[in-house]
């Protein structure tokens, strides 16, 4: 039987842990080492690694740091941030990352998308799309890089991944990002498990119980950070993982 993932997101700029709440005001919350290294000794299923710097600065990816948290990382590790060509795929691949996640070019570079997925498989490449509330609180796809609203409905979107020969979606609901503050259902159409491809949805979890409500209504797993990190109403950093996602029932 098919067993959710639980997959902690970090958020790394100018090589340091950070932690943001929708995506704003980065705090430093360690040294991703040995975050890693922490999440090794709980056995998680799997980490996702966003350099947000990366892509903000125009800067390739830090393949340095990367070389050494995979040396660190005993999980299967995704990262994005940066990767711009076949070129930097292939490096990153080469150190260990098993998964690609990307957003722009996904948006204005979709051969380079098409090009890797043949390349290198589709299992290897994520598509991230990013939902945001409008000023009139409607819920629309956002490219956060541009700070633009897409009238594109996110099905449409999802088509598109999947031509392009992306093997996984990576949605991220950016007014809950980081806030704790319980899952948002109210983003997602409700033919959700209709879709071919593997879906991870981030944003807002703050309990098991929000994990649940994700996987209720179509995600094949939940991605999280300030969940992992920070505990208490003062959000003190304090690196933990659940013990109750080693008990395959858990979910059900």
């Amino acid at each position: 039987m098919f067993k959710p993932r639980l997959i902690p997101c970090l958020l790394i700029s100018d090589e340091k842990l950070v932690k943001t709440k929708q995506f704003k005001s980065p705090k430093y919350v360690g040294d991703p080492l040995n975050v890693v290294k922490i999440f090794n000794e709980k056995e998680v299923d799997e980490i996702m690694i966003l350099d947000i710097s990366a892509t903000k600065k125009n800067k390739a990816p830090n393949f340095n740091l990367i070389r050494n948290i995979t040396s660190e990382c005993f999980m299967p590790l995704s990262y994005g941030g940066g990767i711009n060509s076949i070129d930097d795929a292939t490096k990153l691949f080469d150190i260990g990352v098993e998964k690609l996640i990307f957003q722009n070019s996904f948006y204005i570079n979709p051969s380079l998308i098409k090009d890797l997925s043949l390349r290198f498989g589709s299992q290897s490449i994520v598509i991230s799309i990013d939902l945001k509330k409008t000023w009139n609180k409607k819920i629309k796809p956002f490219f956060y890089y541009k700070k633009k609203f897409f009238n594109t409905k996110l099905e449409e979107l999802f088509k598109k991944a999947y031509e392009l020969g992306a093997g996984e979606i990576f949605l991220q609901i950016v007014h809950k990002e980081g806030t704790r503050s319980g899952a948002d259902l109210s983003c997602f159409p409700k033919n959700l498990t209709e879709f071919p491809l593997p879906i991870v949805i981030a944003g807002g979890v703050s309990s098991l119980k929000d994990v649940k409500s994700y996987l209720k209504i179509g995600a094949d797993a939940v991605g999280a950070g300030a969940f992992f990190i920070f505990k208490g109403p003062q959000d003190a950093v304090l690196i933990s993982y659940p013990q109750e996602v080693y008990n395959d029932q858990y979910l059900n």
